[in-house]
């Protein structure tokens, strides 16, 4: 065959002789290789032993701030933050108030302060890598009202009822006896009404507004007896037509008659003071204090 006789040519090895030349190459290049790509494995493993994780960067933290206006009503209010995170703070005499340190996402923040309501009642605020400036409110001073009845009816009607204390007012009791003060800031307050001919139980009584009305500051009217208080100037001369004036519980004028008699009638338990007066003439004493 032609195979044969190519493989016995002079000179040319034959094929399987070729073959094992070629295997003998491969080891010998694996066997060179094979040391090389050992350490290269040792050094990546090394490396990747000595490698220091990254540090996460840093978080940034802005501020959100404003004013609660006007100074009275924002000075020592109480300013809420939630959301994202929550914290609390107080706005300072001015009104400002300030939360540091806030990372970035959306919240609300809310102001309180007893006796007044604010506008808006809250805002929302959203921290998106810069500080949250200008988040202003309006505070108002919230008022209040003082009520009650005075009964019965018959004492109350037109009884005259007044407040003192935290602030100064004076109001009439309507038909059925009942009375209001209204616009009051809180506050301690004393209620004491009065009518002529009348006594009152209690006398006064002490009302406390602490951010809501107070209702229910009720008297009983009980009829008092009424009395007189009467004199005479003399001698005649002087006492004849002069001026005779009433002060204290009750005020009212007179005239004396040609004897220099007086008299005030109707009046309820009192201190009175008498004072008489007539051109030409002085009196002793010039005044006369009087107590029923």
């Amino acid at each position: 065959m032609n195979l044969a006789r190519n493989e016995d040519r002079p000179g040319k090895l034959p094929h399987w002789q070729n073959i094992s030349s070629f295997a003998r190459s491969a080891i010998s290049l694996a066997g060179i290789l094979a040391p090389l790509a050992f350490l290269w494995g040792c050094a990546g493993v090394v490396s990747g032993q000595n490698t220091q994780p990254s540090s996460p960067p840093p978080t940034q933290s802005y501020g959100i701030s404003g004013t609660i206006s006007p100074a009275a009503g924002g000075s020592g209010a109480t300013v809420t933050l939630s959301g994202t995170a929550s914290a609390t703070t107080t706005a300072d005499s001015s009104g400002s108030y300030t939360f540091a340190g806030v990372a970035n996402g959306t919240y609300t923040v809310t102001p309180s302060r007893l006796g007044y309501t604010f506008t808006p009642g809250n805002r929302t605020a959203v921290v998106s890598g810069a500080n949250v400036t200008a988040a202003d409110f309006t505070a108002t001073a919230q008022t209040f009202a003082i009520s009650g009845t005075i009964s019965p009816a018959a004492g109350g009607n037109g009884a005259t009822v007044t407040l003192s204390g935290a602030a100064s007012a004076t109001t009439t009791a309507n038909s059925s006896g009942n009375y209001a003060f209204s616009g009051l800031a809180n506050g301690t307050y004393a209620v004491t009404p009065s009518r002529t001919g009348y006594a009152f139980n209690p006398s006064t009584q002490a009302a406390t507004v602490s951010g809501a009305d107070v209702t229910g500051v009720n008297f009983t009217a009980q009829t008092s007896p009424t009395f007189s208080i009467s004199g005479t100037i003399s001698p005649t001369t002087g006492g004849s037509g002069a001026t005779v004036t009433l002060s204290g519980a009750a005020a009212a004028t007179t005239i004396t008659d040609a004897a220099g008699n007086y008299t005030f009638g109707a009046l309820g338990t009192g201190t009175y003071s008498i004072t008489p007066a007539n051109t030409g003439f002085t009196f002793t004493p010039p005044r006369q204090p009087v107590s029923k």
